[in-house]
């Protein structure tokens, strides 16, 4: 499944209404991501939107770092980011950082100082807060607001210089404490930070802000419609604030969308970091995790993702999307594509009392039931093999169409078995069946007495590879982890969010398979290699059941 679709929405139907216009000769986005955490699968939302746009228009998608906090910044995100756009598909037409800008931006910062429309204030931030005001309350002015522009210029020269503290001065635009849109209450657009930088090195003490950073970048690069979600509608007029007050060289349209929110999981980054250092995960790339390289590891494809963004869609209503929309998505693109394997991850040992102890018989069998262009394989039974403990009850209910003491069953793609003899542990555990097998039902071919309804997978003992399986789930165990605050939010994981299987049994050709395909298992899912498998000791990671199970709460 390559989706290639791109279905309309109300951003195509600006920019379409722009280009008609004659407004734009060329359109430019931007993915603009801070590199203080992974990316997640909402941020596979504007990624699709904005790299998609910039493909489908014949124009230019920037890759731009924002980084403007060195203190919880790293070079690992950066390169994470990279991998995680490029796995999804998308190539940048240029790859930008915010400091690129820097020396930009402060000429930006003098330029409203010396229109008088910025300064610098000595207020602590707790004052600063405190002197916003409230949504229906106004703000007021801060005791340095009418400062004389060359004092201002002095002061900021100063910050720049190393002069004072962390947080013992700050630079803010002057716009109106009593505005009804508390963003514009003289918003903080340079703060102190004694703090190596990951690019610039010790050049600057002094940042900008996200406010001041990002639309000033936009117009720095031509870009055209800056897509944001939701949150920053209440932004715009800042946004727009700082391109009509200074120089800038563009005119950039901000649009927002709604963000993509899943249920059982948070799409918070504090909060997913929190999970991180918390060691309540294995890190960024636990398949449990909504992160893009959670998901990689998992399994998914990004066809797959790149799938449920399309079904999503682009919209201004926020929602919550059920995680079985996601879960399908991946269904659906496996089911035509993934070759076919047996696994059997409770084994149960069988032993074919009739068949001869130095025989083995091998049967060629396809590896899609739809699609032969995949090839085929070839599968061993001998005396001795493999069932999966659910395959067999000792007092099976009337619709129990598996193995039974006297029961029949059929062995996929080999013959039917009788149940005839149990061997049980010391705890009363059956441990070792003993069974017939029927000859005649070869083929396909159905015993003479009662036809069997039943068909189950299995593994040839004797060339079976023993490895490990781990059965992911759903991270929380509530829809909304958030939605108790009287609990913290990490009261709410899933216990049995990841199930570790030791000895499973896979059948020979898994030996030697490519650690880049996805296989279902018959009958019990669809699963991806992990990088922790080896040669001698392969790792398979669930990536879906073959149907929903979490409704009934089956694992």
């Amino acid at each position: 499944m390559n989706d290639t679709s791109t279905p309309s929405n109300f951003i195509r139907q600006i920019i379409d209404e722009d280009m008609e216009n004659g407004k734009h000769e060329e359109i430019i986005t931007r993915f603009p991501p801070e590199p203080n955490g992974y990316l997640h699968i909402g941020h596979a939302k504007s990624i699709w939107l904005n790299f998609g746009i910039a493909r489908d228009y014949g124009g230019k998608c920037t890759l731009r770092f924002d980084d403007t906090n060195p203190v919880k910044e790293d070079i690992e995100f950066v390169e994470a980011i990279e991998e995680d756009v490029r796995w999804l598909g998308y190539e940048w037409s240029d790859i930008a950082h915010a400091s690129d800008y820097f020396d930009q931006l402060y000429r930006f910062a003098v330029e409203l100082i010396e229109k008088g429309l910025a300064y610098v204030d000595s207020l602590p931030a707790d004052q600063i807060r405190e002197y916003r005001g409230t949504l229906t309350e106004p703000g007021k002015n801060s005791p340095d607001r009418d400062q004389t522009v060359a004092d201002n210029l002095a002061l900021f020269e100063g910050m720049r210089k190393g002069e004072y503290a962390d947080g013992e001065r700050v630079l803010r635009a002057k716009i109106d404490m009593a505005s009804p849109n508390i963003n514009l209450r003289d918003p903080v657009i340079y703060r102190i930070r004694h703090h190596d930088h990951q690019r610039t090195g010790n050049k600057w003490c002094i940042y900008p802000m996200y406010d001041f950073t990002h639309g000033l970048s936009d117009a720095i690069e031509g870009v055209t419609h800056s897509l944001c979600t939701l949150e920053f509608e209440d932004h715009r007029p800042l946004y727009n604030w700082f391109i009509d007050n200074i120089s800038a060289p563009s005119q950039p349209r901000q649009i927002e969308f709604s963000r993509l929110n899943l249920n059982y999981t948070v799409m918070s980054k504090r909060l997913l970091t929190q999970l991180v250092e918390s060691n309540l995960v294995g890190g960024w790339d636990d398949p449990r995790m909504p992160t893009i390289s959670g998901l990689r590891r998992r399994g998914f494809t990004p066809a797959s993702v790149n799938h449920f963004i399309s079904q999503v869609g682009i919209t201004k209503k926020a929602n919550v999307i059920d995680m079985l929309v996601l879960e399908n998505a991946v269904r659906e693109d496996l089911d035509p594509k993934a070759p076919r394997a047996m696994a059997v991850l409770k084994p149960l040992k069988v032993i074919l009392e009739n068949y001869p102890e130095d025989e083995t018989e091998a049967f060629t069998v396809s590896n899609h039931p739809k699609d032969e262009s995949l090839g085929k394989r070839t599968v061993s039974l001998s005396r001795t093999l493999y069932i999966d403990q659910d395959d067999f009850m000792e007092d099976p209910p009337a619709k129990f169409f598996r193995l039974g003491p006297g029961r029949r069953v059929r062995l996929r793609n080999a013959f039917v078995i009788e149940c005839s003899e149990i061997e049980r542990d010391q705890e009363g555990n059956a441990i070792t069946l003993r069974c017939k097998y029927l000859p005649e039902t070869r083929n396909g071919k159905q015993p003479e007495e009662g036809k069997v309804k039943g068909i189950i997978h299995w593994v040839n003992a004797a060339d079976a590879v023993t490895g490990e399986v781990r059965l992911y789930d759903r991270l929380f165990q509530v829809e909304n982890p958030l939605e108790d605050k009287s609990v913290a939010f990490t009261d709410h994981l899933n216990d049995e969010s990841l199930i570790t299987l030791k000895n499973c049994k896979f059948e020979a050709s898994l030996a030697e398979a490519s650690p880049d395909l996805r296989f279902q298992f018959e009958r019990v899912g669809y699963f991806y290699q992990d990088p922790d498998s080896s040669v001698n000791q392969p790792v398979f990671n669930r990536i879906v059941t073959l149907r929903d199970s979490w409704a009934n709460n089956s694992k």
